[in-house]
């Protein structure tokens, strides 16, 4: 292990990430323990330039940010072949380590989480800075359940011309939305369906979407509806469901407009709820170590081993076209057709009303206000037998007054 970085005394390895290792160590000129991220630059001299202007751009892009839900960063350096950014440094854990303890977390919990996460990605939309990556192992909950947004490793600026290279997308597979699957222009919306699925996940256990390959997530990212979250766990309010769903929507304009909107309806609905008596163990466990979410297999396995069966109930009814499917293909360098992409989802068939009445959930709830309440369904049963008897009653009387009028003409 290295002793020294720039002017810090390195104390100890923290952990290691997907482009360096994370460092706890001192600034002796203010006597501050801090966190110091690096990434080793012993590259070859094209992937050298990308990976460090990729690094500072980091830098850069969270150094402006000053929130209470994003890490603070102090400085940024370079040391032969490293760079370094020294950072705020955090006595908590990572929400990933939090969720894999065993069980649900409470509700009013993940609303808190989730809520405290769309405030800081709120703020740095503010400034037309996009996260990219949002996931489990990018959150860090620290004493009283105050939580952190690190790893801004793929941020940019909105406005940058910086431009990534053909074929290539940035984030990870499980939490992607479809605007980046699709390598399209991504704005604070794609945040938005990013902090859903980790919002989906904390709430059930299972990934919304799944599969055994990145080619299998990506084709359910753009097209799998997933299970309404209380049809998995009995303790999510039916408000919820239609917050969940809003944020998944796949079409950007069907989605929260921003953070904002979304963090006030998630505590609205937090403040609808009994408050937990579970406290979330956020001391850090030694020698946990920091690393990239793998791609999970298609129907995980519950602790005796059975496995999961899917939450998605089949597929939305706007499909890009099987072209959309091959692009996603090339895009990942395999020579897979669309029919073996769709063999490796795990889907069960949906009826057509279980999908027709999701839909109309999914309708109603984009013409809702901000701050939801609870909505009452009308039973549709009910309405038609209804409408159907008076339909009847108006025929016969136009039948007998049609009478009448015979009568007295012949």
């Amino acid at each position: 292990m290295i002793n020294q970085l720039g002017r810090y005394e390195v104390i100890r390895e923290l952990g290691q990430g997907a482009m360096g290792i994370v460092y706890q160590a001192k600034d002796p000129l203010i006597d501050r323990v801090v966190a110091i991220k690096t990434i080793n630059l012993g590259l070859a001299l094209d992937e050298k330039d990308e990976y460090e202007g990729r690094f500072y751009q980091e830098a850069k892009a969270a150094g402006r940010l000053n929130h209470p839900n994003i890490v603070t960063i102090y400085d940024v350096g370079k040391s032969g072949d490293i760079a370094y950014i020294a950072m705020e440094f955090l006595q908590g854990r990572e929400l990933r380590d939090i969720m894999n303890d065993g069980g649900l977390l409470p509700v009013d919990h993940v609303l808190d989480i989730t809520a405290q996460v769309a405030s800081g990605l709120s703020y740095a939309h503010e400034y037309d800075i996009i996260h990219r990556d949002v996931k489990p192992s990018n959150i860090m909950v620290i004493r009283d359940g105050q939580v952190k947004i690190t790893d801004f490793g793929i941020a940019r600026m909105a406005s940058s011309a910086v431009r990534t290279q053909t074929g290539m997308v940035l984030g990870s597979p499980k939490y992607m939305s479809p605007e980046q699957v699709m390598g399209r222009e991504i704005d604070q919306r794609s945040d938005i369906f990013s902090l859903g699925v980790m919002l989906y996940e904390m709430l059930t256990g299972l990934a919304p979407f799944n599969g055994d390959n990145v080619n299998a997530i990506m084709y359910q990212t753009l097209n799998a509806v997933p299970a309404p979250p209380n049809s998995v766990n009995a303790a999510v309010p039916e408000m919820l469901n239609f917050i969940v769903a809003k944020a998944l929507a796949k079409g950007v304009d069907d989605r929260y407009q921003n953070a904002k909107d979304f963090a006030a309806d998630l505590r609205a609905c937090r403040d609808m709820l009994p408050r937990s008596d579970r406290q979330l163990n956020v001391a850090p466990v030694p020698g946990d170590s920091k690393l990239a979410d793998a791609i999970p297999v298609a129907g995980r396995m519950d602790r005796t081993g059975e496995e999961i069966e899917s939450t998605t109930q089949g597929l939305s009814k706007t499909f890009d076209s099987a072209a959309a499917t091959m692009r996603l293909a090339a895009m990942t360098a395999t020579s897979e057709d669309v029919d073996s992409l769709a063999k490796t989802l795990k889907m069960p068939k949906a009826s057509a009303a279980e999908i027709n009445q999701l839909a109309s959930k999914v309708s109603a709830l984009s013409a809702r206000p901000a701050n939801p309440r609870p909505i009452s369904y009308v039973n549709q049963s009910d309405v038609v037998p209804e409408r159907s008897s008076n339909l009847m009653l108006i025929v016969v009387i136009a039948l007998v007054l049609l009478g009448i009028v015979v009568i007295f003409v012949f």
